[in-house]
């Protein structure tokens, strides 16, 4: 795949940023706009402040991409405080018990509606343990409140709160492919001295979202129609079509759009009808 222009990139990328502590989500991405003089940018899932970790933020057009990222599952480590002793072997049962789908009420002071929702825990163990204080990792449905989960832990075991708390991925972005806040500047400002190898490394090109949405290629000759906001059809698509509720189109190396499957009807030529088209 040819290179795209820096220029481009800044237009249609996202950067996985380690988000530091002590400040918000919000106020991370932000400080990203203000980096790069961008007109915009958004972050994929919130992180409460004194959570660091994994927070990959779009730039400009490519916010418009925010939600397809936002609902995949994320990875956390952290620690968190028991209030009385119990063994090893008892939390761990306890821990157990809430792996699957769950219904969990978000917290006081969270900005959604307070009502029991269903999620989904991957993954819910024990790293180390010392004493009453306990190291975890936690794999759950995008939407999970990590620290709402160790309180109903508490309730079964005698009383548990978080201490500490890192994303180490959040769906197909990683703790080690993330980057500071100084790293981001000072890629920016060697780019702007004449050398874009480590703001290339950091840019993520958005056709990244191939990775979460099945892909089709399109002949050359619909590249007009769909451009203009039109329907996909299954006259436009090389291969077969793929049997999913989104899809992600391009034309050769260029992304196109995303796009909604309608209906299966036999009879009709259309395929999927835009949701967003990158012109």
């Amino acid at each position: 795949m040819k290179q795209k222009p820096i220029n481009e990139l800044l237009e249609f990328s996202i950067i996985n940023v380690d988000k530091p502590a002590g400040i918000t989500s919000f106020k991370t991405a932000d400080k990203v706009r203000k980096i790069f003089n961008a007109r915009k940018t958004g972050h994929f899932g919130t992180l409460d402040p004194m959570v660091t970790g994994v927070l990959p933020i779009a730039i400009n057009r490519a916010c418009k991409l925010s939600d397809y990222f936002m609902k995949k599952d994320k990875e956390y480590s952290g620690k968190m405080r028991i209030h009385k002793n119990i063994s090893k072997e008892d939390l761990e049962k306890e821990m157990n018990k809430f792996l699957g789908k769950i219904m969990q009420k978000p917290p006081v002071k969270s900005r959604v509606k307070r009502v029991n929702r269903e999620r989904t825990i991957n993954k819910f163990r024990i790293i180390k343990m010392h004493k009453k204080i306990v190291e975890f990792e936690s794999d759950v449905q995008a939407g999970t409140y990590i620290r709402k989960l160790i309180s109903d832990l508490g309730e079964k075991t005698g009383g548990a709160h978080m201490t500490e708390l890192r994303r180490i991925r959040a769906g197909i972005f990683y703790e080690k492919d993330s980057h500071t806040l100084e790293e981001i500047y000072n890629a920016f400002q060697a780019y702007k001295d004449g050398n874009e190898e480590k703001l290339r490394k950091i840019l993520i090109p958005a056709e990244i979202i191939k990775q979460i949405i099945t892909s089709v290629q399109v002949k050359d000759e619909a590249l007009s129609h769909l451009l203009n906001g039109k329907n996909l059809l299954k006259e436009s698509i090389i291969g077969k079509i793929p049997n999913s509720e989104l899809i992600s189109v391009f034309c050769k190396d260029r992304f196109i759009g995303i796009y909604k499957r309608i209906e299966d009807n036999e009879n009709s030529k259309i395929v999927a009808r835009p949701e967003f088209v990158k012109n």
